[in-house]
């Protein structure tokens, strides 16, 4: 029986350098290979005569070499062999390179199988390094072929050389399913899915295979969000006791909209019985949601007990706990703050005042996290972006006292159909309402030849001169992505030394250290940097009100949410503020998507345009950790096998809430090696 748990490195064929490449696709074992799914699949089940070619499409046909290889050398590590076949209805010119071997396997008068995409023009059809086998072999390059997402290094044949060593009738995985269910929902055998949707027959295969697969992940995902919040729905919490806010309120310069004060009314709800709070407050850029956890968390120390505030960053934990101690210190409320940065000396002090209850809330980054920082008497604890923050950090910090009450936040609009999915694990609040007083950011647009870039560029130094600030933003959709990080640095350098010279320029990406990267946006903050050119590490939640113009550069390369939240960076202080969206793209359809921003400064409207036009798989454009990945479903697309997953979800809890029954042995098996600890309540 087949190790599944091998590492990929000891597996014939594969190799340190390789395991190393197979790394970077997330095939880290045996299991990993053999759940690695395609991505497409090439239809080769027609053969073609060379009359029926269409230029650009990838065809399968039959032919005999009609003349003599021609080999021409052109540089030591280049050699080019071309030669013509045909068939009764024509001739195509085929080139190859560096195939050297070819000279003494092809020969002048014998057919061959082969497969390539067509080129030239209609008068001479070329083809560039075709797959290329003797006519009695055209079964290893015919069918329907698998496509797999690749890295640098690795090959689609050698992925499908792997695969055909392991994935083939004998292949034995666990099945998690009982017969009954797979009937019921109508489900392939996991063995019989997993071989089908590598290497099926026919089409009918990959699409029973690819149900199979997407009602597995969706149902999965969901049976452990819904066992997460079942389990907390037992818990006893802390049931805290109501406060008069009238205080609170005195100390902030404006009222609440009537979207924070519902938010707040079901915050206080759930403080006030005796239940565990599991609360997620998803608000748009600007709509509020600091100052209703700041509340949250005064309620909490009004009671006695002690709150603590995580963010993903120093300069957004700091900047929360420089605004919220103005009001905090003026009611008696002791708060401090702990980040990578705090000396030992400061962490030791703070540690020892959380235990002696001489801090009532506190703020930091990761550094919360640490085993050594524990609390007297933690009561609440607020994720902002949370996001960044994967489940098991989330309870990490909460488990630092018994059931307290949870609030995570987030900027990132998602549908409310799809943010019931991602998260139903917590109840959900939405602010869709900004407050009175702020002025929309005005978005253009635009199609940038030089002319356009020379008005654009006018328009931000007039913005400078005026005592403005500008954030520039590159499209570094990866860090991995070297090229784009060059693009960026010589655009950084072109404005540092010529366009923007008089002014003083920041560069910020990726690959800085956290420390340089607080240092730059710190600059920006206290006005000693006049223009910031950046990757999309912006962060969310920074607050630089002076800064009035956000100009996106190749805005096509991102999703519309990602580009309102970029936009939402801008438009936080007095003065207006503006969003220039670039593009070179000649495509119609990437300007008038576009478009849709100058239209509307509504995040969920936005949100739901780009789950229509982009998918959910690229809905959210800058990665946001913690959020399922999928290898298959598509939670637009596979909307029906989601509301399936759902239902059969709540039956299996409804039947056996603790998954002990003999027939879900393997299912809770699979749930405790995708979910582990974030699962407790099923093992307990």
């Amino acid at each position: 029986m087949l190790d599944l748990n091998q590492n990929i490195q000891f597996v014939k064929g594969v190799g340190e350098v390789r395991a190393k490449q197979l790394a970077k696709m997330g095939i880290y074992t045996l299991l990993d290979l053999i759940t690695y799914y395609p991505r497409e699949y090439e239809n080769r089940t027609n053969i073609k005569e060379i009359k029926d070619f269409v230029l650009g499409e990838n065809v399968l046909f039959k032919a005999r070499v009609v003349g003599k290889i021609v080999t021409r050398r052109i540089r030591k590590n280049l050699t080019i062999h071309s030669f013509y076949v045909g068939d009764s209805t024509g001739n195509i010119k085929i080139t190859v390179f560096n195939q050297n071997y070819l000279r003494n396997t092809i020969h002048e008068g014998d057919e061959y199988a082969f497969y390539g995409k067509v080129e030239g023009n209609i008068l001479k059809y070329e083809m560039n390094s075709p797959e290329i086998v003797d006519i009695g072999k055209m079964y290893s390059i015919s069918g329907i072929r698998p496509v797999y997402p690749l890295v640098k290094g690795i090959t689609n044949n050698y992925v499908i050389s792997l695969m055909k060593k392991y994935v083939n009738d004998k292949l034995q995985l666990e099945e998690i399913f009982s017969n009954e269910f797979l009937a019921k929902y109508k489900l392939e055998e996991i063995n019989k899915a997993v071989c089908d949707i590598h290497f099926p027959n026919n089409f009918a295969d990959i699409e029973k295979a690819r149900k199979r697969h997407i009602f597995e992940e969706l149902y999965l995902i969901e049976l452990a969000l819904m066992s997460i919040k079942e389990s907390n729905i037992k818990l006893n919490g802390i049931k805290f006791e109501n406060v008069d806010v009238t205080e609170f309120m005195e100390q902030i310069p404006f009222e609440l909209t009537n979207a924070q004060k519902n938010c707040l009314n079901e915050i206080l709800q759930d403080m006030n019985s005796t239940r565990v709070m599991n609360r997620l407050v998803q608000g748009d850029v600007g709509s509020g949601k600091t100052i209703i956890a700041a509340l949250a968390m005064y309620i909490a120390a009004k009671n006695g007990y002690q709150a603590a505030m995580m963010a993903p960053t120093t300069i957004l934990a700091t900047q929360h706990y420089y605004d919220l101690s103005k009001i905090f210190n003026k009611l008696g409320i002791k708060v401090d703050i702990i980040t990578g940065k705090t000396t030992k000396k400061g962490k030791t002090e703070i540690v020892e005042r959380l235990k002696n209850r001489e801090i009532d809330i506190l703020f930091g980054t990761h550094a919360i996290l640490e085993d050594n920082v524990e609390f007297n008497k933690l009561g609440l604890v607020v994720t902002d972006e949370q996001h960044r923050f994967g489940v098991k950090q989330r309870m990490k910090l909460t488990n630092k006292s018994e059931n307290v009450d949870t609030l995570v936040m987030t900027a990132t609009p998602i549908p409310r159909t799809l943010a019931l999915t991602l998260y139903s694990d917590l109840d959900i609040s939405i602010i869709d309402e900004l407050p009175k007083g702020r002025k929309p950011i005005k978005t253009n647009a635009v199609f940038v030849n030089e002319s356009m870039e020379d008005r654009i560029n006018l328009f931000i130094s007039k913005q400078l001169d005026s005592g403005r600030q500008a954030y520039i933003v590159c499209p570094l959709i990866e860090e991995t992505e070297d090229s784009d990080l060059t693009a960026a640095t010589e655009l950084y350098e072109k404005y540092k030394n010529d366009t923007f010279k008089k002014y003083n320029v920041g560069f910020l990406h990726g690959k800085m250290k956290n420390k340089e990267k607080d240092e730059i946006m710190q600059k920006f903050k206290n006005k000693e940097v006049d223009l910031l050119v950046s990757t999309t590490v912006i962060e969310v939640g920074v607050n630089v009100p002076n800064a009035t113009i956000m100009v996106i550069e190749d805005a096509e390369r991102f999703g519309l949410a990602a580009l309102h939240q970029l936009r939402g960076r801008v438009g936080r202080g007095e003065h207006e503020s503006f969003c220039v969206l670039k593009t070179r793209s000649k495509s119609k359809t990437s300007l008038s998507r576009l478009k849709i921003m100058e239209s509307s400064n509504n995040g969920f409207v936005i949100a739901e345009k780009d789950l229509e036009l982009r998918g959910p798989g690229d809905f959210f454009g800058i990665r946001q950790h913690g959020l399922p990945e999928f290898k298959l479903a598509n939670l637009l697309k596979d909307m029906d096998l989601l509301k399936l997953a759902i239902d059969a979800a709540k039956e299996t809890l409804k039947d056996d809430p603790k998954l002990e029954k003999e027939q879900n042995k393997n299912l809770k098996n699979m749930l405790n090696t995708k979910f582990g600890e974030a699962l407790n309540n099923i093992n307990n």
